[in-house]
């Protein structure tokens, strides 16, 4: 068998060492092609530093992970009980829905009510402290400190 990886054209610096070229310039350099300068824009290092910043991914996750792992687990609990629990959810409701369909919808009902919910959260506590990070990143002038 036969090498297929081996190039058979001149070795580049970046082949002989088996380092990537640096794509991002941070010391000081200007990492954008030659001719083009970098857009001005905010610094996000410094915005995802800020306490704002800090809080609203807090306020998010204090959301999302109980959000999160509740919705798992009843997940797991309908699964054990229709892999484990198959009387139980055989058991007849009404005409021929059982509990394990109804179980079933649930799944559908609960997800529907989670995304409801954190519609509702987002409109009231996510977008309107984005929405102020925004204004500030956009008014401080760049490679100012805040």
């Amino acid at each position: 068998m036969h090498n297929v990886a081996r190039t058979t054209g001149p070795a580049v610096s970046a082949e002989d060492t088996g380092q990537m070229p640096a794509l991002f310039d941070r010391e000081g350099g200007d990492a954008a092609p030659r001719g083009r300068r970098r857009k001005p824009g905010p610094d996000y290092e410094q915005i995802q530093r800020s306490p704002q910043f800090r809080s609203l991914r807090s306020r998010f996750r204090r959301f999302v992970f109980p959000m999160s792992i509740g919705f798992f687990v009843w997940y797991l609990a309908y699964v054990v009980l229709a892999a484990y629990a198959g009387e139980f959810m055989s058991t007849p409701v009404f005409g021929l829905v059982n509990v394990g369909m109804l179980l079933g919808l649930g799944q559908f009902v609960t997800t529907a009510a989670i995304t409801a919910l954190y519609v509702r959260f987002a409109d009231r506590e996510m977008d309107p402290r984005a929405a102020e990070i925004r204004a500030q990143a956009a008014a401080v002038p760049e490679g100012t400190r805040q």
